[in-house]
């Protein structure tokens, strides 16, 4: 009996965090750059004795736990805005910040402004990285071109500082849409990739598809909540019919 409760107990745990994850990826459905996160199970054996002093072992509960989380990097869709402060990028390739935390940073989220120093910036973030540091502007009249090209007045200030991150690597996330990653790299010079000024990359979450998770899984949180009241009652049970014993 205790099994069957160790079970359920499991199971609501499991899918209260499922249900964590589903809701995070909803609620940032609409930021700039966010990509998706899922979480991934894992089992061990736990080894349980069942009867006091038995030296044997009874049999081993296989139990399931969330072991770690993993970033969807699968490019979310574009939202052409005409901002030139809006930057977008077509192509696994990230833009470098120049964290306000002392870290370097990648991000897709390029809904940029000026800082009161004429810097170009991702709000409360960081600078953005160019090949010769951090880019001052000054103006708000600039463009960009493909390749990351930096214009002012028809002068070249700087190029985007871009990296490579392969899109089936693990990325450590900080906030929304911040990232970290052991595998990037320079751009490889045969990888094709085009930046677009005037667009921003929203999310890569399918609604319809987070929502049916959601579903699901709130089913599966009940059916292990009503086993969980029904091995409760059980034990009870049997507690009072030992104590008219």
């Amino acid at each position: 009996m205790n099994r069957g409760y160790y079970y359920a107990a499991n199971g609501m745990i499991m899918n209260q965090r499922k249900l964590d994850c589903i809701g995070n990826n909803l609620a940032n459905m609409s930021t700039a750059g966010y990509k998706r996160d899922t979480v991934l199970p894992n089992t061990f054996d736990e080894q349980m004795i069942l009867v006091k002093h038995r030296e044997e072992l009874s049999g081993t509960f296989g139990q399931t736990y969330i072991d770690t989380s993993y970033t969807d990097l699968k490019q979310g869709f574009f939202e052409f805005t005409d901002s030139p402060f809006d930057v977008a990028i077509q192509g696994d390739v990230y833009f470098n910040i120049a964290g306000y935390n002392g870290q370097n940073m990648l991000t897709r989220n390029g809904n940029w402004e000026l800082d009161a120093e004429g810097y170009l910036c991702l709000s409360s973030s960081g600078r953005i990285l160019g090949e010769n540091g951090e880019i001052y502007l000054g103006t708000k009249d600039f463009t960009i071109d493909s390749d990351g090209s930096i214009y002012r007045d028809g002068t070249l200030v700087d190029r985007l500082l871009l990296s490579y991150i392969d899109p089936e690597s693990d990325v450590t996330k900080f906030g929304a849409n911040m990232f970290t990653a052991a595998t990037a790299q320079p751009v490889p010079e045969n990888l094709r990739y085009e930046i677009l000024q005037g667009s921003l990359e929203r999310s890569n979450i399918d609604l319809n598809y987070e929502l049916t998770m959601m579903m699901n899984t709130n089913r599966l949180y009940e059916a292990a909540s009503s086993i969980l009241k029904l091995a409760d009652g059980m034990n009870q049970n049997t507690v009072n019919l030992c104590r008219k014993v």
